[in-house]
């Protein structure tokens, strides 16, 4: 099949999620239409002006505040913190932590120790055993 026959497009939010970028915050253009793979190639290789500015000052997804903060997209739940933040505002909260900040930072912090502890307790009951490992073949 040729190049230009039926190219595969994704809708702006599939492409939004890709880039890392807030939807809602993106022109009105980028917003409306399909956009295929080549394109968004083109915006990861060749950001515009407003993509640039997103990246450098939001407002930015879920997921990328709560990477900044230190915390779990469920922690910026738990505390209602349900709105897209700017750069401006997520620096204003690490530079004055409130309380909530601290302890999901804090508990962040313990369930990954806890899930590293599992892992190797686990690692070390397999190679108690003769058994062969799990997923050979799969992610490690």
């Amino acid at each position: 099949m040729s190049p230009d026959k039926n190219t595969q497009t994704m809708k702006p939010l599939t492409a939004a999620n890709k880039l890392g970028i807030y939807l809602p915050a993106t022109p009105a253009e980028f917003q409306s239409s399909p956009i295929t793979r080549a394109q968004l190639e083109e915006l990861r290789v060749n950001p515009p002006q407003w993509l640039t500015d997103l990246y450098a000052n939001g407002p930015f997804p879920r997921d990328v505040v709560a990477r900044k903060l230190g915390i779990s997209n469920s922690g910026l739940a738990r505390n209602g913190v349900n709105d897209a933040l700017t750069t401006d505002e997520i620096t204003a909260l690490l530079a004055d932590p409130p309380e909530w900040l601290v302890r999901e930072r804090d508990n962040l912090v313990a369930v990954r120790k806890e899930a590293e502890r599992v892992k190797e307790k686990e690692a070390a009951r397999r190679a108690a055993t003769n058994r062969p490992a799990k997923n050979l073949f799969g992610p490690k």
